[in-house]
């Protein structure tokens, strides 16, 4: 039943199915083919998101660079974000770029705008930091697609809004798309865009009309008009300029894509799955290897220690033996600072809840790239409902050490760890503030958040620990002596900072792929849609996890060291610290971001994902562990 479910999952996980869950298809037909009674549209909004830059992690809105403004600043209704596109910066209006469906132009003002001082400074700033335009058309990406150095198609969710010739006259980026742009320092600035929109005609199908499957765009960058010499702007430049914004549309009946799989023109330019699974086989092979070592203890070594202690006869013969047994009198012995290690325990259970739902509905299609934002709304919402879990497990675990405060329990149940990473965010989004960029968010959405974690998640904290509260404490195999057995002294790969490195080592190097390619989608503002493997790979992260500590918990309890509580938390919890040395390896080699201001964002962020994760490894660790000395002392004879 189980094997049967897992594969069930397994192929939901991989199927493309983006558009099944709720996704409605919109059909269009031109002024001409629509007759009374039809639904299909006749006119296409364009919508304009915010610009984001590979070089800065600080994201402008549309209309911080003067633009031709959209339409919604000039009294029409907007788009209406959720709350995970207004907590990860999604900004998007109403554009001005006006069509009509069938109807090509060519060549069409849109606007002219006139920048001086400090707009002109902004906008080269936007140009050497190579800012990019997000557009939206039908819910769909308007990609600008281009052949790489290898002759190979790629199509970018984003296009940029201008380039940069430095002083030596070298090129960059996308400067080297036109001969024409050979001026050392200036700033060349795109203000035409040619769009073609590829459709799917409905004849002989069941709905009528044409469903859009492709959108593209071609930026250039013209003095006047749509030819002659590109729009070129000194970067000592102190003069007004006047820039004239245009575009082209072309329509083209494209029958050979299907509506369900127009993302897959975007989606294929991304790293290939054969990466992921080459990531899948590295982390089990590790897996395998640990469980090889795992079972060779349980089956050979831990099965002889429980044959030998149990055949014990006299006190004598108990006082000769060695080992986890001698310690059976302390292994449950109350760690210190019991409060600490069940609130973060609670929250950790909270967390692995919370990815593994969220982790289910993204596999099954929900939370795809199509339906923008249901991502982060869904792991928001579902962390504060999950308030109770946190509550109950941590009043679980407090009442079992013997904690007796329940009230500071329950309090920094609620608060602790919420409030440290609310702290950071706030001083993130402060910065962000004073930066003037899209992603800080609104004062308004964060009374909104401190309202979901006072007026929701605390709540159910408190009702959960009162449950937890009520249920008896965990019953241990064996009783605690009233003094503590004297530790004998360790070797170096036995003691607690020996094994706590190396404890980390093995669930990191299970799930190090698969983090490159989420960095990469968070920082350089690429599509991540692979959730299947991430599933699976968060699975064998457990696993890891789990295997790892009960490995080194046996270890420490034959070396006679019965303090497992905190060690086992930190062994796999040490993961997160593998984590941040691979986030700053990663923001020196692999991204180009420059400033102070954006490299205290990326680790202040990354800061966050760290102690989320530090939660999720560590509450994983603790309880296979607490299952592993359970189990062992329950079938062991004690006098």
């Amino acid at each position: 039943m189980i094997s049967s479910l897992l594969c069930v999952c397994l192929l939901a996980c991989l199927a493309e199915g983006f558009y099944l869950p709720g996704l409605v298809p919109h059909s269009y037909c031109t002024k001409a083919e629509k007759t009374e009674g039809d639904t299909c549209k006749t006119t296409i909004d364009m919508y304009v998101n915010r610009l984001t830059s590979a070089e800065s992690v600080i994201p402008y809105d549309y209309s911080s660079f003067d633009f031709c403004p959209p339409d919604d600043e000039n009294g029409q209704k907007g788009y209406s974000e959720n709350l995970g596109q207004v907590i990860f910066g999604e900004r998007i209006h109403t554009s001005p770029y006006k069509f009509e469906f069938g109807k090509e132009e060519k060549c069409k003002e849109v606007c002219t705008q006139t920048y001086a001082s400090k707009k002109l400074d902004f906008l080269k700033y936007g140009m050497i930091f190579s800012y990019e335009n997000h557009w939206i058309l039908d819910n769909m990406p308007v990609a600008w697609c281009y052949k790489t150095v290898k002759e190979e198609q790629f199509c970018s969710t984003g296009f940029p809004m201008g380039c940069y010739v430095d002083k030596k006259g070298n090129p960059k980026d996308a400067c080297t798309m036109d001969s024409a742009f050979n001026k050392a320092d200036t700033l060349y600035l795109f203000n035409h865009v040619e769009i073609s929109i590829h459709y799917n005609k409905g004849e002989g199908r069941d709905w009528k009309g044409s469903r859009i499957v492709k959108v593209t765009v071609e930026p250039r960058s013209y003095q006047k008009g749509c030819q002659g010499p590109p729009m070129a702007i000194p970067k000592s430049k102190k003069d007004s300029v006047k820039v004239t914004y245009t575009y082209s549309v072309k329509f083209e009946v494209d029958n050979s894509i299907e509506w369900a799989s127009r993302w897959d023109y975007v989606l294929d330019s991304l790293p290939s799955s054969n990466i992921q699974w080459f990531s899948i086989m590295n982390s089990l092979v590790i897996v395998l290897f640990l469980s090889g070592m795992v079972a060779m203890i349980m089956i050979r070594s831990l099965h002889k220690d429980i044959a030998r202690y149990n055949q014990t006869e006299s006190a004598d013969e108990a006082q000769e033996e060695f080992g986890w047994k001698l310690v059976h009198g302390d292994v449950f012995r109350a760690p210190k600072l019991p409060m600490v290690l069940s609130v973060v325990n609670g929250v950790g259970t909270q967390s692995i809840v919370m990815t593994f739902v969220t982790l289910v509905f993204a596999c099954l299609g929900f939370l795809s790239p199509a339906n923008r934002g249901a991502l982060g709304t869904t792991a928001v919402l579902l962390f504060v409902c999950l308030g109770v879990v946190s509550g109950y497990v941590s009043a679980r675990i407090y009442k079992t050490l013997g904690g007796e405060r329940w009230k500071t329990n329950v309090i920094m149940t609620a608060f602790l760890v919420s409030g440290v990473v609310f702290a950071i965010f706030f001083l993130m989004n402060l910065i962000l503030w004073g930066a003037g960029s899209s992603a800080a968010i609104p004062f308004f959405t964060l009374v909104a958040v401190l309202a979901l974690w006072f007026g929701i998640s605390v709540p159910l904290t408190f009702i959960g620990a009162y449950f937890g509260y009520k249920k008896r404490p965990i019953e241990h195999p064996v009783r605690t002596n009233q003094i503590p057995r004297q530790i004998p002294p360790q070797l170096i790969y036995t003691r607690p900072l020996s094994c706590i490195l190396m404890g980390g080592i093995l669930p990191f190097g299970c799930i190090f792929i698969q983090l490159f390619f989420i960095l990469n989608s968070i920082w350089s503002h690429q599509l991540y849609y692979m959730f299947g493997f991430l599933f699976l790979v968060a699975v064998i992260l457990v696993i890891t996890c789990s295997e790892t500590t009960v490995l080194l918990c046996y270890f420490h309890l034959a070396a006679e060291d019965y303090r497992w509580w905190w060690r086992s938390f930190l062994t796999s919890g040490f993961t997160a610290i593998y984590f941040l040395i691979y986030s700053m390896h990663f923001y020196i080699t692999k991204l180009q971001i420059e400033g102070a201001t954006s490299a205290i964002l990326y680790f202040g962020y990354s800061l966050i994902m760290a102690i989320m994760m530090f939660l999720f490894c560590g509450t994983v660790g603790f309880f296979a562990c607490f299952w592993f000395v359970t189990k062992i002392y329950s079938v062991v004879k004690v006098d």
